[in-house]
């Protein structure tokens, strides 16, 4: 083999894989060669590892427009000659290194894999994850983390909608950013990263290319971190403004008959673009990096392929239309140049000054190694699953413990986070972020969509499987609480180094738990990204996945907050079951006890009941207020909907199990809801008949929050700890 493993090494390539590309040309590669199948087979864009395991989701529906992989991103019809086009992807490598570049260019390569296909991005959402803020170097990076988001996606003028943000141990040297976008398009205009035609001519617009991101796919994204690597160089730097006259402009070309093909320049830049693009179409490329424009000197072929600048788009466009594309974008102010054409065998050839510096056939590129390897759990599973409650000492004060626990980061409210994003732009945010669910309008129709970000790695630590199952259901209830029917699912898979035998056994539990949630509550998995290795100093992260979830509302005026609204209402608990008091992986077990054990577990038949139960309460009018009961339990769900309603709330619980489990317990399917008195006799007629059970919690009114003789507190200090939380950590 005539090359060294520090080459290979670079471009997250093996000896088995560079024999292999050896084998497939039978030649050596040339530079340029290996820099593209480097940046092609990576992980990042590859899924060497992932794709064998992404195809156990259900994708089909009579709604799915566009299967996952095929685009940029998934599109599902929502009716009225209506689409969204949705996607959520990762930048977690790059944010541990510059967390306000990395952040912002997370959220300007969502946004570009949106408008690329046609769509007007109507909607940003995030979520992260940190290491405890009691670190110097946590609290930075998440200050920059939050700055980023803030900075960019303001500039855009797209609203911020939601999200959510968790700290814990285990992503203290590896933050987890992931960025989801959301477009609205007419079903027609829907746009394909296609490259057909021989002849059609490859335009590339935009920012001029630097050396910024070289090797971000295939040597930032696709290995774990290395103590004594310099990896600043492989963090792009953003520039929102410009990306904001490239959506204006895109989308305008899109509906001109002389552009037969949008793609952005992400991962692995011009060699991704260009290639993916005649992959699709089974066609081939000629590109002369000489005409690619640059703002750095001395650039070589290979900086030019692989370069990750931003705010870049390759248009594809017919044959002698080059002046009518031009002017579209000088229109913007935006730089444009032909930089090659599509041709017909199959074949990448990249020139500079007529010079050949790589000629490769791109089904080559294109069709990485898959990796399908056999998982083992790790041995420590058992150990950390086995929990017994009866030997946790009960606290003395059940109050002391609702405070502490809504003081915590992980529940405190996250005001101070959003309220540094724009998300009343575009003036269709109809419930904004802070609630289960964001709620937009769709003009011109009297349908809403709702939008959730959620996921659990301490969950999936415990039990993979389990804890990707309830990442799906959970982010399913979020919208269901606000009225919304789940239609369609991203999902974001951060993971470990998927080598080693114990994290590949937790992909792959995570992923069939969310498969068969999804195919439970009847929901398909559109797009996605993968975000595997890691890692730091041989420690993973807690196998996380994230579900950004799409509900549709039929009826706009149907929705629902969780905010208790007036005094006398009655309190309701809708689900639950044996399983409610499980203190396993609990927000209070681990604050109060110091400890991360037992096994979340969830029954998908009777959330699919409790689900579709909570949507015909809403839409027949019945119920004031749902709230998703989640992380905190049931205790600290009852005080969010005081808080968010500003008055107070009188109840008792029924049950013999210790107080604790029954306060903050993290049982699933179950949500809190208030009805007005005059409405009880329906709810229970409405649940008995659905099967679904239905508790008696209190009765809202007051200023004082209580249960029974445990917790009774002034609202306002419930308020108050609430409210303080977050800031009162970071400071």
């Amino acid at each position: 083999m005539a090359i060294d493993k520090a080459t290979l090494d670079e471009i997250a390539l093996s000896e088995k894989e560079y024999e292999m590309i050896v084998e497939r040309l039978g030649r050596e590669p040339r530079p340029v060669e290996l820099g593209m199948f480097g940046a092609l087979w990576s992980e990042h864009c590859g899924y060497k590892h992932s794709k064998p395991l992404l195809k156990l989701f259900p994708s089909y529906s009579k709604r799915v427009l566009i299967q996952p992989g095929e685009e940029n991103a998934g599109a599902v019809d929502i009716g009225s000659g209506l689409a969204i086009v949705m996607k959520i992807e990762s930048h977690n490598h790059p944010s541990a290194i510059e967390p306000y570049q990395g952040a912002a260019t997370g959220v300007g390569g969502i946004v570009r894999d949106i408008f690329t296909m046609g769509a007007f991005p109507i909607a940003l959402l995030n979520s992260l994850r940190f290491g405890p803020l009691t670190e110097p170097r946590n609290r930075y990076l998440f200050s920059g983390v939050v700055g980023g988001i803030a900075g960019y996606g303001n500039c855009l003028g797209i609203p911020n909608v939601g999200g959510e943000v968790v700290f814990s141990p285990s992503y203290t040297h590896n933050p987890l950013v992931n960025a989801m976008c959301v477009g609205l398009v007419e079903k027609k205009r829907l746009v394909r990263a296609i490259a057909r035609g021989e002849g059609s001519v490859m335009l590339l617009v935009g920012a001029d290319t630097g050396r910024d991101g070289i090797h971000g796919a295939s040597g930032l994204a696709s290995r774990t971190f290395e103590e004594d690597r310099e990896l600043r160089s492989t963090v792009q730097v953003g520039n929102p403004f410009l990306e904001k006259l490239l959506i204006e402009a895109c989308i305008e070309a899109s509906r001109s008959p002389h552009v037969l093909a949008i793609q952005d320049l992400g991962a692995a830049g011009l060699t991704s673009a260009a290639v993916e693009s005649a992959g699709r179409a089974d066609m081939g490329i000629e590109v002369d990096v000489g005409l690619v424009p640059r703002r750095e000197k001395g650039m070589t072929p290979y900086e030019v392929m692989l370069s990750e600048s931003q705010e870049r788009m390759l248009i594809i466009a017919r044959q002698g239309s080059e002046d009518e594309v031009k002017a579209i974008f000088q229109r913007w102010d935006l730089h444009c140049e032909v930089i090659g054409r599509v041709t017909s065998d199959g074949v990448a050839r990249i020139r500079e000054d007529g010079q050949a510096v790589a000629e490769v056939p791109i089904e080559l590129l294109v069709d990485p190694p898959q990796y399908r390897l056999k998982g083992v759990p790790p041995p420590w599973q058992q150990q950390v699953q086995h929990l017994q409650i009866d030997q946790l000492p009960l606290p003395s004060s059940p109050s002391a413990v609702l405070l502490d626990l809504l003081a915590s980061p992980n529940i405190a409210s996250k005001l101070p986070v959003y309220r540094q994003y724009d998300h009343q732009v575009q003036n269709d945010t109809v419930i904004p972020p802070g609630g289960d669910a964001a709620v937009l309008r769709v003009k011109g129709t009297r349908k809403g969509i709702a939008l959730a970000t959620d996921g659990n790695g301490k969950y999936c630590y415990l039990d993979p499987y389990q804890g990707g199952a309830i990442a799906v259901a959970e982010a399913a209830r979020n919208v269901a609480s606000v009225g919304a029917e789940p239609i369609a699912v991203t999902n974001g898979l951060n993971m470990g180094n998927p080598e080693r035998a114990e994290v590949y056994w937790q992909m792959e539990q995570v992923i069939k738990g969310m498969a068969a949630a999804c195919r439970a509550l009847d929901i398909s998995v559109i797009s996605g990204n993968v975000s595997l290795y890691n890692e730091t100093r041989g420690e993973p992260i807690y196998p996380t996945p994230i579900i950004g979830m799409l509900g549709l509302l039929p009826n706009l005026n149907k929705r629902c907050t969780h905010a208790f609204k007036d005094a006398g209402d009655l309190v309701f608990l809708l689900g639950g079951d044996s399983n409610s008091t499980n203190l396993g992986g609990s927000e209070y077990l681990e604050r109060v006890h110091g400890k991360v054990q037992g096994r979340p577990s969830i029954d998908m038949r009777l959330e699919r009941r409790v689900q579709r139960c909570l949507l015909a309460c809403i839409r027949a009018g019945l119920i004031k207020s749902s709230h998703d009961c989640s992380d905190g339990g049931l205790a600290v769900a009852l005080a969010e909907c005081a808080i968010a309603g500003g008055i107070g709330f009188r109840g008792s619980l029924a049950g013999k199990e210790r107080w604790d489990a029954v306060l903050f317990g993290e049982g699933q399917s179950r949500i809190v809801i208030s009805v007005s008195p005059e409405n009880r006799h329906k709810l229970e007629e409405l649940a008995r008949r659905r099967k679904v059970p239905l508790s008696s919690l209190g009765v809202v009114g007051g200023r004082q929050f209580a249960i029974q003789k445990l917790i009774n507190l002034p609202l306002a200090q419930v308020k108050e700890a609430w409210e303080g939380g977050l800031d009162r950590a970071l400071a």
